[in-house]
């Protein structure tokens, strides 16, 4: 893979300039009536940015549908025989049975995708499953936008695309405690299978990464 780093300068709340965003804008660019996979809860103006871009927008808010499927599967747990099979009530149980539930589309669906922060806030079991579910439904030539904190976040946040080259970074509520900080070597091996990576190391302690497949 090939990697490159530059550094960017936050602009004026509300905005963070991203150079993150506008390499995949770039990227992006010439594509029509493509599909686009938003891995956080919807926001109009993202939704907006990119339809008239004449994208198709899919979103699923993976963070929010886990922390309910862990809730329901605990609810369940509790309700078993004492002598009941618990073997699927693994972590890697749980994280299987998760996805034969969501993101249920072929295989070079998208694109792109948004995948935001979240695999530094999933278990180890569903971040690695979900890092590869995500590569079977990117088309070759596609691309992930997905973001990194250097150290583990005090404040939880979503995001919202401005602009071309700002994000507007929204203080929320956690349904998880950030479970790692990533190391390259880390990030390069999850995303292998893709043909080219950049990667943009803001001041403000996010990672931003370009993935190309």
């Amino acid at each position: 893979m090939n990697h490159s780093s530059a550094v960017s300068t936050a602009n004026p709340k509300p905005g963070r300039l991203s150079n993150g965003l506008k390499e995949f804008l770039f990227q992006l660019d010439g594509i029509g009536r493509g599909h686009l996979l938003d891995m956080g809860p919807a926001r109009q103006t993202t939704l907006n940015f990119f339809i008239e871009r004449g994208f198709k927008v899919y979103t699923d808010d993976l963070l929010t549908t886990w922390k309910i499927f862990l809730d329901a599967d605990e609810q369940r747990k509790r309700e078993l025989a004492p002598d009941a099979d618990r073997s699927e009530m693994t972590p890697a149980g749980r994280a299987e049975r998760f996805l034969d539930t969501t993101l249920q589309y072929p295989e070079g669906t998208f694109d792109a995708v948004l995948l935001w922060d979240i695999l530094d806030y999933l278990d180890t079991e569903l971040m690695t499953r979900l890092a590869a579910r995500l590569t079977s439904l990117v088309r070759e030539g596609g691309v992930v936008f997905a973001i990194f904190h250097a150290r583990k976040p005090e404040t939880f946040h979503r995001y919202r695309v401005m602009d071309a080259q700002n994000l507007e970074l929204i203080p929320a509520t956690s349904p998880f405690a950030p479970q790692r900080v990533f190391q390259n070597r880390e990030i390069s091996d999850l995303f292998r299978r893709y043909r080219s990576s950049k990667t943009f190391v803001g001041r403000d302690q996010l990672r931003e990464g370009l993935f190309v497949k």
